[in-house]
């Protein structure tokens, strides 16, 4: 019997388009769905005689990021030309960066499904052109637009420290999350603003000896679901072909490979390039950049709290859950509304129920954030003290919150109209419950028995109070005179 065992080696890398309002060695603009070329000029288009010109706002962006990822950021950097042909290139070269990175030897922590924090280290980050994009949909010919060429490209590459296709996905969630929250990108990927490239292999372990399959990288990929399923993919069929031919790495045996997304499998694309195939060399037109400690210091003052820690500090200090907390920080907007209702009085847990089950979920129906569906921080705050204090339940409050996106009236005047305030009269309800325990004599038994039904009998009397007070009497003050009467 062969005694096989192997384990997931996979790297990452992250291409992320920075926001900013013009591209990267030029003034065209960067938006995204304009007419085909409308958004080109001589410079990105690679006319001859045209010099380029840095984008200082895009170098503090990758900077920026540089600092988030606990990178080292270089005080001397240059730029390079990585040459090489194909239709969306204009110039046959792109302008990045080779020996010399922006940022280096950091580390990113993720969450992945264990619930325990994993770091994954960060080789470098640095800062590039993106290409064109080439279109197949026009028949037998393919056609190019080149309103992206240009565009500011943050290139992340992470160390092989990652060890299962859920450990990327969780990873690139948490770089969305973290640009997002910077302010540097949109990383909306269904425009292309981030995509992911993971270079996957098997360390094998096969009776006693160890072999290792040739890596692989899956090119261009554009959502968590392709960068997950493409991964899991290629786990199978390298562990396949192990199996089946016993090839491993060898020189040269490095190849990319494509996802196709309709039969859910990976397609060969060509055999990957070295890097000297690449031929870099520095770019003679466009001087080396020195950081200084003033310029360093002024872009630290852009840092915030990261996603990850305002998510482990929820957990910590608010007692959520990592679900919850997950939710809540997707997105700063979302956090910082959270906050804001917990520091004028909200009780964390009851904003968070607030927000996660009715808020946010109108939001997403509505398209919209929580702001343009008419909360506001203060209103939530309000109807969370007003829950906790017993004077309207748990149900009403979600009633009540549905009805201000409609009406933007407060919490206290909707529960009027609605007449959702609870019944805590003590007196008025013992009357109730005094005819509930008439009527029931036989669920009165039960609990005085002190049987196995004595639980559900209470539930029981309870549920005929509230049905009697048409579901405004207050539960705690109900179940307190049951208690009372009932021992």
């Amino acid at each position: 019997m062969t005694d096989l065992q192997y384990k997931v080696i996979i790297g990452l890398e992250i291409h992320v388009q920075l926001c900013t309002k013009s591209k990267m060695f030029c003034g065209c603009a960067v938006e995204f769905g304009q007419a085909p070329n409308s958004r080109v000029c001589p410079v990105c288009l690679g006319m001859p005689g045209v010099l380029p010109v840095m984008n200082k706002q895009a170098v503090e962006y990758a900077i920026l990021v540089g600092m988030a990822l606990n990178c080292q950021i270089a005080s001397f950097t240059k730029w390079d030309r990585k040459s090489y042909y194909y239709p969306d290139l204009p110039k046959n070269y792109q302008i990045s960066q080779y020996d010399l990175p922006l940022s280096s030897n950091g580390y990113i922590e993720i969450l992945p499904d264990s619930g325990q924090t994993k770091k994954i280290r960060i080789t470098r980050a640095h800062l590039e052109e993106d290409a064109g994009k080439n279109l197949h949909t026009a028949g037998d010919f393919s056609q190019v637009d080149l309103n992206r060429t240009g565009t500011p490209l943050l290139e992340i590459v992470t160390e092989p420290d990652i060890n299962s296709a859920a450990e990327v996905r969780a990873l690139a969630v948490e770089l969305q999350r973290m640009v997002r929250y910077l302010g540097v990108s949109e990383a909306d990927m269904q425009k292309g603003h981030m995509r992911f490239e993971p270079n996957v292999n098997l360390v094998i372990t096969k009776n006693g000896a160890e072999y290792k399959t040739p890596i692989v990288e899956i090119k261009n990929l554009n959502s968590f679901r392709a960068l997950e399923k493409s991964v899991d993919y290629e786990i199978s069929r390298q562990l396949d072909e192990f199996m089946e031919t016993g090839k491993i790495m060898e020189p040269g045996t490095k190849s990319t490979r494509g996802w196709d997304d309709v039969n859910e499998a990976t397609v060969l694309q060509r055999e990957k390039e070295e890097a000297h195939d690449y031929r870099y060399f520095p770019d003679p037109d466009l001087v080396p950049v020195e950081i200084t400690e003033q310029w360093l210091e002024s872009i630290k003052t852009q840092l915030c709290e990261l996603p990850l820690v305002k998510h482990m500090r929820y957990v910590r200090d608010y007692g959520l859950s990592n679900y919850d907390a997950g939710v809540l920080t997707a997105e700063r907007s979302i956090a910082e509304f959270f906050e804001d209702a917990v520091a004028i009085g909200g009780e964390p847990k009851r904003v968070c129920n607030l927000l996660t089950q009715v808020g946010l979920k109108l939001a997403n129906e509505a398209g919209c954030s929580l702001a343009e569906l008419g909360l506001t921080s203060e209103k939530v705050a309000e109807l969370a003290k007003m829950t906790d204090a017993g004077t309207i339940s748990a149900t009403a409050a979600n009633t009540i919150m549905q009805e201000m996106t409609k009406t933007g009236e407060k919490p206290e005047v909707l529960a009027e109209k609605l007449n959702l305030i609870q019944k805590s009269d003590t007196g008025e309800l013992e009357a109730i419950v005094d005819r509930v325990i008439e009527e029931n004599p036989q669920a009165v038994d039960d609990i005085r028995n002190a049987g196995k039904k004595s639980g559900k009998a209470r539930g029981f009397l309870l549920g005929q109070v509230m049905q009697k007070t048409k579901g405004r009497a207050n539960p705690k003050i109900v179940s307190e005179i049951l208690a009372r009467k009932l021992g």
